[in-house]
This record gives C-alpha cells, sequence and structure tokens, in this order.
C-alpha cells in the first residue's frame, strides 16, 4: 500500500476549499474499515486514505506548513500503513460515562494484547500493540491502541480467495468473537494488495 508524501497532501488553502468534500469520502470509506467487537471495543482499520485525512486533518489544526513539520506529520502516521502483510488499526475502548470507562480500563490490562483477528481455518493472529509507545501500565490501560496484525502468506491466500475472517477479543473484560460483514471482510482484504 501506497505510503504518504509531501506530494501526495495537499496545501493548507487548497484543503481549506477540498475538506468538506474529502471529509464525506472518507467517513464513507471509514464505515467499511470499521468493526464493534461489542458495546465498548472499536478497531478502525487504517490505510493510506485514512492516514492521509488525519495528517490533512493535523496539518490544519496545527496551521503546519514548513517542510520539515510536514514530513515529521508524515513520519508519525505512516507506520500506521499497512504494508501488504500486515492489517493496521486503532482500537478504540468507548464508555460514555467517565467514571465508568476509568473503572473499566483499570480492569483491562493487557486488553491491547489480546485482540485477535483469524482466517477461517487458521490459527488466530493476536495484535502487535503500540509499537511507538507504553499506553498501559500495571494499573490501567488506555482508551486508544495502535495495532498490527500480521499474516503469513497462506494466511492471506486464504483471505483472498474468499475465506471468512473472524476478530475478537481474548480478554475476561470483554469477550468477543464475531465473523465480519462480507463488505468490510472485502475490503480489509484489500490492504494485503
Amino acid at each position: 500500500m501506497r505510503k504518504l508524501d509531501r506530494a501526495g497532501l495537499w496545501s493548507l488553502e487548497r484543503y481549506a476549499q477540498e475538506r468538506e468534500q474529502f471529509r464525506v469520502r472518507v467517513m464513507a470509506h471509514k464505515k467499511l474499515r470499521r468493526v464493534s467487537l461489542g458495546p465498548h471495543a472499536t478497531l478502525i482499520f487504517e490505510d493510506t486514505l485514512t492516514m492521509r485525512y488525519q495528517v490533512q486533518e493535523m496539518l490544519r489544526t496545527e496551521r503546519i506548513f514548513e517542510p520539515a513539520e510536514i514530513e515529521a506529520e508524515i513520519e508519525a502516521y505512516n507506520p500506521l500503513i499497512p504494508d501488504g502483510r500486515n492489517l493496521k488499526a486503532t482500537l478504540m475502548i468507548e464508555y460514555a460515562d467517565v467514571a465508568e470507562r476509568r473503572e473499566a480500563l483499570g480492569r483491562m490490562v493487557g486488553i491491547e494484547h489480546r485482540v485477535w483477528v483469524r482466517a477461517h481455518g487458521h490459527a488466530p493472529v493476536f495484535a502487535i500493540a503500540n509499537e511507538d509507545m507504553d499506553r498501559s501500565d500495571d494499573d490501567k490501560t488506555a482508551a486508544v491502541h495502535f495495532l498490527r496484525f500480521e499474516f503469513d502468506a497462506a494466511m492471506i491466500r486464504s483471505l483472498k480467495e474468499g475465506t471468512a475472517l473472524f476478530m475478537g477479543i481474548d480478554h475476561d473484560e470483554l469477550p468477543c468473537r464475531l465473523e465480519v460483514a462480507a463488505a468490510s471482510r472485502e475490503t480489509l482484504v484489500r490492504d494485503f494488495d
């Protein structure tokens, strides 16, 4: 999958003109890349388009226009783009009530390492979490984690041939196992191209 570079980004002025239409396009794109793992956990699978949106929004919000600063943003977000052998996702643990969320996160230490994806007929692939920094400690986990799921050639081949894709969480606080809907599965399998 193509990584981001400065040539593929709009200037702040151009982004101001394109932003609303681009946002609508990205939100529709993200809809198929979002998988709910029960009522409190969501995976959003990232790709070049989602990361381009993230960088464009960051440049806009922070009013970044210096070449070195733009390159720093690109460097920070490019690792979240799949490379053809993996899926990369943002895990969000969501509770509407702040106190309930704080208490729940205290019971979920290590959950980010218990999220998995599986091609039917293959062993589960557990997440490699937060390669940029630790987001958990002995007392609690964070509400947001960045995950990478590495697949071998046989798993990728099976998925490209149409086998089912399953996801879940193997943690006592938020146990979950589901089959990914066909439209989302097809979208995610394209990340292996």
